[in-house]
């Protein structure tokens, strides 16, 4: 598939479609019309919930597929029986403190797992190298800006920048990206990846940082911060980056990695406050002012400073930019979450 070559239809797998971006990814694009079947590969655990994709559960298009991607003979299985067409490879251990304490997970998922998908592709797609529809077939790899490492105070991430990933999670991921490239130059598999910076939104589980502050501030309990909060991220909202991998899906050329951004570089410390203040206007109920449940803790191994991210390319290439700045997205962001307390609970017991 070459640049502006749209697919005409398209069976779509989805892998890790009950989490948190692959939900929101299947919802945006469940109704494109490209799409003629879209099923979602995923093993369920603690951050993957079908109750994300409730309402579209009986949709005729939709189909759900529980399969581990380290089971190579079942994600062989799903490939062939669903004659799947085009990959969103979502899956995968994403929490950079569980990384630190237990590591293998993330080998095994993050890296066992996309060698055994790409292999599964490999052998379907590439045994009909002689139908021309073959180069209609593609593998969209969704990877983390943190496999670049830390910047400094100045300077952004670009696709050419080295990578340096400095814990068990980023380095899974840049492990999975060489194989996903690997696979482009050896065997000629039409691969795009895709490296996004931190996402924010409805339906992420609460372990990380905003659905954390926001669920400690409902509660009234300490609001942890590594070390002095000044880290510094660049905040995507999940709807926005859901548009920006059908894009790439569809539209990006083959073998290419495009950054994905959102243009709003916040610390953790000033997004805390952001979100103490927004809970206290929405929720006058609670009492006080929320800013005093911050707590600063010591700061956690290998802590990249900075994260930045040059979405120039994509821009160029396929016209895309974020559409929501960080100040009206996480204003959403929090009115779910307190709209949405049961299907917080919910998923905490799980």
């Amino acid at each position: 598939m070459t640049l502006n070559s749209q697919p005409s239809t398209l069976n779509l797998l989805v892998t890790g479609g009950a989490g948190f971006i692959g939900s929101n990814l299947i919802h945006h694009v469940i109704e494109q019309p490209a799409i003629t079947s879209l099923v979602n590969l995923d093993c369920l655990t603690y951050a993957g919930h079908l109750a994300n994709l409730e309402t579209i559960s009986h949709h005729p298009k939709y189909a759900f597929e529980k399969v581990d991607l380290r089971d190579k003979v079942e994600t062989v299985r799903v490939i062939k029986q669903h004659d799947i067409t085009h990959v969103l490879h979502l899956a995968a251990e994403s929490h950079v403190d569980r990384s630190i304490t237990g590591p293998g997970d993330f080998i095994h998922t993050n890296v066992v797992g996309a060698f055994n998908l790409l292999e599964a592709c490999r052998e379907s797609w590439m045994n009909r190298q002689s139908s021309i529809a073959n180069r209609q077939f593609r593998f969209h790899h969704v990877s983390t800006d943190e496999v670049y490492g830390s910047l400094g105070a100045a300077g952004l991430f670009t696709e050419s920048t080295s990578y340096a990933p400095n814990s068990p999670y980023s380095a899974s991921k840049a492990s999975s990206d060489m194989l996903v490239r690997a696979y482009h130059h050896t065997y000629g598999l039409n691969t795009v990846i895709t490296n996004c910076s931190n996402n924010y939104g409805p339906f992420q589980f609460p372990e990380k940082l905003i659905p954390v502050v926001i669920q400690s501030v409902m509660a009234r309990k300490p609001i942890p911060i590594y070390g002095d909060g000044l880290n510094v991220r660049d905040w995507l909202y999940v709807r926005d980056h859901a548009e920006a991998l059908w894009l790439v899906l569809t539209q990006g050329k083959a073998g290419e990695t495009y950054n994905i951004g959102g243009h709003n570089e916040w610390s953790n410390l000033r997004i805390v406050e952001l979100i103490c203040d927004t809970v206290d206007e929405f929720a006058p109920q609670l009492g006080g002012s929320s800013r005093k449940l911050i707590t600063f803790v010591k700061d956690r191994p290998g802590h990249d400073r900075r994260y930045a991210i040059d979405a120039g390319k994509i821009q160029r290439e396929l016209g895309w930019t974020p559409a929501h700045k960080f100040e009206d997205g996480i204003r959403e962001t929090i009115r779910w979450y307190l709209d949405n307390q049961s299907w917080v609970q919910t998923v905490l017991k799980k």
